[in-house]
Parts: C-alpha cells; structure tokens; sequence
C-alpha cells in the first residue's frame, strides 16, 4: 500500500510499504477513504524528531470502511464506515470506565512514562503506524471505532477522529460560567473548532487571537470578535487589549489551542534548535529530561485570565522543565486543566450535531483537499501557514 512516511526532520514521503494484517483478535483493517493533517504532525516533522524511527507511518485523524476484523470484534463488520479516534483505548480498563480513554491502561506505555498509545505518534505513545494511508490495522476495534452512517461526505464524520472532541473538551474544560466570556489562543482546527463550539454552547463573548489573516478572517466571518497578534508587538498590549473586551477584569477562561509552537520565547526556541542538531540519543535525553518548551501562549494566557478563571491547555507541550511562574498562578488562583483529549468520552455530545443543518460548518471545514501522493508539499505548506491553509485532507 502506499503511506505517508518520516524519514528525517521536515522530510516526509510518500512510498509503497507492507500491507497490515490482522495480528490480534481485536483487530481490525479498514481501508482509509479519508486521513486528516493534524498541527500535532507538525510537531513530528520537526521538534519530536528525536522519538521518531526511519520509516514510521504518520497520521492519526482516518475515516473509511471495514475490509475486515478479528474473531473478537462484534460491534463492526466488512462493510461499516468508521472514524477511527486517535487514541487507542480498551473500553474495559478503570481508566475507561471513568471516561479518561487517552490513560488507558491496557494501551499505556508504562515504560515511557506515557498515556494511551496513539496512532502514528512517535515511540513515546507506542509506535503504532499510522492513518495517513490506503489501509490502516486498528488495535482494540471492540470499542474504538465510532460507526457512522454511509451517504454524508467523509468531511461530516472525520474530525470525530480527534480535533472535535479536542476542541469540546477544551471547552468543557474552561469551564466558563453562563453569561461569561472565552478568549482562545490560536486559531488553527482545534482552536477555530473550539470558537464554533463555544459558540453553539451560548458563550455570551468569544475572542480569538492569531497572527494568521486568513484564520482570523474565518472566525470573523461567524461573528467572533478577533485580534491580530501582529498589532500588539508588545505583550502587555495585548493584555490590555483583550482586558479592554471583557470588563476590564479579563476573561472567564483562556483556551491555548497554540501549545510548544508559541513565538516569542527565545530560549525555547534555543533549546528546539539544539536538540534537532544533535544525534537522536542524546537529543532524546533532553527532552525527556530538561527539555524546554516555547511557552509564550501559556504566558499569555496567564497574564490575560481573570483571577479565579480557568485556563485550559489544549496546544501540545513536550517540556519536563518547563518554567512556570507558580507565584501568579497562586496569587490569582488559576484552575489549569489540560490533556490528550478522550476521543469516545464526547462522541455522545457530538454526533448530533453532525447532522445536515450542520451547525458547526464540517462540512466545509478543510480548507484543502488533495491526493495523498501530494502529502510531502501540504505539510510544508501547512506548516509554513501558506495558501490560507487551515485543514488538509488526504484522499488515498
């Protein structure tokens, strides 16, 4: 079959690699029709290459139907459309059956110190191929695979995956009272996603921020109020900016839908740059250790939350040193929620929204669509923000 390969920092390919096969009784193979480009696989494409191995199989966000499953997986047959959920979960686990599927411990990599395995994510979360492919194996199918209906476009279903429940949980997680306000940080999927749910959940004021024109325009266009980054050179500004829009006093909750890519911390950036010189083993020991993130998102995000608001931290952070400034966190008494999101804890709240009326706008949601023989050059466009590119999808 042919997949998006890693062969090196910002060098992905496209090349013929073994068919899966079915290797347990809770596997399943499905033939992908659909894979999303998520902002997580940019972090693989060049801050996370210290985790990757030549030849791993990238993607993790696949739409497509059955070709077949293994003697232990009942609830799918050959036939049945699926989205696939990023994570790998079992459905039995104490971690699962208290909604938490993204630490499920029949999944987990206790020896990485990790959560549940991922799909295409690096040898931190289990090394498992990816779905940016014609056919993908899918682990523990018994209970991930989310069955939806034939006849809508791949688009209606496929953000199930992961970006969806990503930005619902993110805002489940903030947490912000009735008659309050939200500002989100980041305006790429799961941030621009997280602006359209708060805003079908009747979040009274929603800001975005991005220094992106084409993001912002996006959100202005559905009527929430934006400010370009690039306006506000200096920080405190931009503070006093968004202070300006929610009574003075900041908002309710801050969401940072941005995570390690954040500008403007030249130490971060420092460190990032050190580790992709440096041969893998011990770059990989720096992370895991005294790794360092950009964290001038999170800082923000700090200095803009009213006291006794709530940040939630949706962007990823790989960090184990990561310095944070406790003092205000304490003084203004923060509630900070974050993680991986758990992808089947939410589909219940979700799926009804993804009917024809389309209330959050899936359907034409990816600002791109193209063949998966062209990945190499969507993901360097998508990650130098070119092209008004917001969503790529793949079509094997």
């Amino acid at each position: 079959m042919k997949a998006v390969v890693w062969r090196g920092k910002r060098d992905v390919r496209v090349e013929s690699v073994p068919d899966p096969r079915i290797e347990q009784p809770t596997d399943a193979i499905v033939r992908i029709t659909s894979s999303g480009l998520c902002g997580s696989d940019l972090h693989l494409y060049e801050v996370l290459a210290p985790f990757m191995t030549d030849g791993d199989i990238l993607g993790h966000e696949p739409i497509g139907i059955v070709e077949e499953v293994g003697a232990e997986v009942t609830d799918i047959a050959v036939g049945d459309r699926v989205v696939i959920p990023f994570n790998i979960s079992c459905g039995r686990c104490f971690m699962c059956d208290h909604g938490l599927q993204s630490q499920c411990e029949t999944t987990q990599n206790v020896e990485q110190g990790t959560g549940a395995s991922l799909f295409g994510y690096t040898k931190l979360y289990g090394q498992v191929p990816g779905a940016q492919a014609e056919l993908l194996r899918v682990p523990q199918a018994h209970y991930g695979p989310i069955k939806v209906s034939h006849g809508p476009p791949d688009d209606r279903f496929l953000y199930l995956s992961d970006i969806l429940p990503t930005a619902w949980q993110g805002v489940e997680y903030a947490s912000v009272p009735k008659g309050g306000s939200l500002v989100v940080l980041g305006l790429g999927p799961v941030g621009d996603f997280a602006c359209r749910i708060a805003q079908q959940r009747g979040i009274d004021r929603v800001v975005g921020l991005d220094l992106v024109p084409e993001r912002l325009e996006r959100q202005r266009r559905r009527g929430v109020t934006v400010l370009d980054v690039n306006d506000f050179p200096k920080a405190d500004d931009l503070v006093t900016a968004v202070r300006d829009l929610t009574d003075g006093r900041g908002p309710d909750a801050v969401i940072d839908a941005v995570g390690m890519e954040a500008h403007g911390s030249p130490a971060g950036k420092l460190a990032h740059q050190l580790t992709s010189i440096m041969p893998d083993r011990l770059a990989e020991k720096l992370m895991t250790r005294v790794g360092l993130d950009r964290l001038g998102a999170l800082h923000a995000a700090i200095d803009m939350v009213r006291r006794g608001g709530t940040i939630s931290v949706l962007g990823v952070y790989g960090g184990m040193t990561d310095p944070m400034p406790m003092m205000t966190l304490f003084d203004k008494q923060i509630q900070l929620r974050m993680g991986q999101a758990n992808v089947k804890h939410w589909v219940g709240d979700i799926l009804p929204l993804l009917n024809d009326d389309d209330p959050l706008g899936v359907d034409t949601f990816a600002t791109h669509h193209v063949p998966l023989h062209d990945a190499a050059q969507a993901y360097e466009t998508f990650q130098k923000k070119q092209d008004g590119a917001v969503k790529f999808v793949f079509k094997p």
